[in-house]
């Protein structure tokens, strides 16, 4: 009997794939020129993400330039055991962690904050006009961000600094002192990119169906009940999903970011992996010590990513995956 039933379906089952197949070889032709447009963005992934991962090797390794990969001589988990009973680890992994929880409780909700805003805005050209400049700061490098509020904070002729003189009488080496870092790299992240990371969250609020807002309305809801019933659930798992996706860099303070705003005077507080890498790789050329210093903290963003998309969907939203 059950073979019978077998045979019966194993037909049944080789027609079913080859319709499939069919279908799907259709779909390519008909989609040809789409595929065709994914092809330089998967060649991007392909050559700048996946290729230079074979160079995680090297954190195995005594890595020599001159002997490659294949010549190196493997030592194992020497530079992780190196890295963890180094005097410095505990300071670069509280610096890097506050950072970047600064980052998340300060910047993490301004973009949503903003795009609120000028959700509600009902003239056109107007809201354009403010899109356009908030989003103009993230074409501008650090090196002129930096150099900007350099010029407004310096405490020789710091255009801030000379009105808080003629206030107070008193200047404030802001760009200095160890107890302004933190706040310095977290206000120039939010005037660069907040602008910037609205676009996501506008484009969401656009596919709000606006006969919710009308019923609401009929209801009697005002704007902060509207915002809270109805846009915020709207947009609820696309802000689970960019906060998925900010805990994998998590431990990515932005290099450039900090390299140019680093002194002696606060490098106690602005030391973090990131620029730790760059003084150990380049400027030393401990290559395969870096490579395990930054292997870690990619492990660490991987965690971080599958711990938060797992509650996520524990909580029933959608997650990354």
């Amino acid at each position: 009997m059950k073979l019978d039933t077998a045979l019966e379906t194993a037909p049944m089952n080789q027609t079913e794939a080859k319709r499939r197949k069919h279908t799907w070889l259709k779909d390519l032709i008909r989609d040809k020129w789409l595929y065709y447009m994914l092809l330089p963005g998967i060649a991007y992934f392909v050559i700048f993400k996946y290729i230079p991962m074979y160079g995680i090797l090297m954190a195995f390794q005594d890595y020599k330039p001159h002997l490659g990969y294949s010549g190196s001589p493997w030592v194992g988990f020497k530079h992780f055991e190196r890295f963890f009973s180094e005097p410095l680890f505990w300071g670069l992994f509280r610096n890097t962690v506050l950072l970047a929880l600064y980052n998340i409780v300060f910047f993490f909700p301004m973009p949503i904050i903003l795009a609120l805003m000028m959700n509600e805005v009902r003239r056109e050209k107007f809201k354009r006009f403010v899109q356009t400049l908030v989003y103009i700061p993230h074409f501008v490098s650090w090196v002129v961000v930096v150099g900007i509020f350099y010029i407004l904070l310096t405490t020789e002729n710091g255009v801030l600094n000379e009105l808080l003189f003629r206030l107070t009488g008193e200047k404030i080496a802001f760009l200095m002192e160890p107890e302004w870092f933190r706040t310095m790299i977290v206000t120039q992240s939010i005037w660069k990119e907040v602008g910037w990371g609205t676009i996501i969250f506008l484009a969401a609020l656009a596919g709000v169906d606006l006969q919710l807002y009308e019923a609401a309305r009929m209801d009697g809801a005002g704007r902060w009940r509207q915002l809270w019933h109805i846009t915020l659930p709207a947009i609820s798992s696309t802000i689970v999903i960019l906060f998925i996706l900010r805990l994998g860099n998590f431990l990515d303070a932005g290099f450039e970011h900090i390299f140019l705003m680093l002194a002696p005077t606060n490098r106690e507080v602005g030391e973090v992996f990131d620029t730790y890498v760059y003084m150990k790789g380049l400027e030393q050329g401990q290559y395969s010590y870096s490579a395990a210093v930054g292997l870690f903290k990619s492990t660490v963003g991987l965690l971080l990513v599958l711990g938060s998309n797992w509650l996520a969907k524990r909580f029933g939203q959608e997650g990354v995956y």
